[in-house]
């Protein structure tokens, strides 16, 4: 067995900047999900579900992993990623999360899909180790696999509550903190089941680590960016709600000079 696999290489730079990333993913993605809430369109608030599911899979757990894996190494071995292998796992986080913001967006039972969405989630962290080929032999710790599963489907489930419930900058912002603390658990939940031997100094296929995030990342921050000024141009359902008010006032004033 190999006692020396470092989870934090640049100390606690990799594990704040990941947390940071899950908390703004999260706010944003509850954000999105509260404009979904306050129109009535199903065009509308598909897309709005859509721009959550980038937002909460995308920036806050696929990058949240990814940052978190800058800071993973194996002294005595090289690791290489599988591109597509990784794109997909992008690709499926924002998918489950976005199916799971889907059934409970449109007035589903909330259990099942925080239970597709967490399964999903410890999918995709699983999806991503797998895309990891190194000169060594990497096995699971079972009950910490299940422990961390278990965190994942909290964590989504605890979401999507949040989602369908709350309003406001201020308790959004929290759940936003309470959910940067759950991806992060559960990630490191996950790494800490890893178990390496047989390390040796060899060739590996993939491409490095900076090559692969780099790239993916600016894509997933970029639609992030773009998130954030769409919803900070949006009405939110308290503006609609204070608007349909002076709406009817003023209908009910011009009725009345009638």
């Amino acid at each position: 067995m190999h006692d020396h696999v470092s989870h934090f290489t640049y100390g606690p730079v990799t594990p704040v900047l990941g947390y940071v990333f899950s908390v703004l993913g999260s706010m944003l993605g509850l954000q999105c999900t509260a404009r979904a809430r306050a129109v009535q369109s199903v065009q509308q608030r598909s897309a709005w579900l859509v721009g959550a599911a980038v937002a909460l899979g995308g920036t806050g757990i696929w990058v949240m992993h990814f940052v978190g894996m800058l800071g993973f190494s194996i002294p005595g071995t090289r690791i290489g990623y599988d591109v597509p292998l990784t794109i997909f796992s992008a690709v499926f986080a924002i998918a489950v999360v976005g199916a799971g913001l889907f059934l409970v967006g449109f007035d589903r039972p909330l259990l099942p899909g925080g239970v597709l969405a967490g399964c999903g989630i410890a999918v995709m962290h699983y999806t991503g180790m797998a895309a990891m080929n190194t000169g060594a032999t990497i096995e699971y710790a079972l009950d910490l696999v299940i422990v961390s599963v278990l965190i994942a489907i909290a964590a989504a489930a605890t979401a999507l509550w949040c989602a369908v419930r709350l309003d406001g900058w201020a308790t959004m912002l929290g759940a936003s903190l309470i959910m940067g603390v759950a991806v992060s658990g559960m990630h490191y939940t996950g790494m800490a089941a890893l178990r390496v031997s047989d390390v040796t100094d060899v060739a590996v296929e993939g491409t490095g680590m900076s090559h692969v995030l780099l790239p993916l990342v600016a894509s997933v921050g970029l639609v992030t960016a773009v998130l954030l000024v769409v919803v900070g141009g949006s009405a939110s359902k308290r503006e609609r709600e204070r608007e349909k008010e002076f709406m009817d006032r003023l209908d009910r004033q011009m009725r009345l000079l009638d």
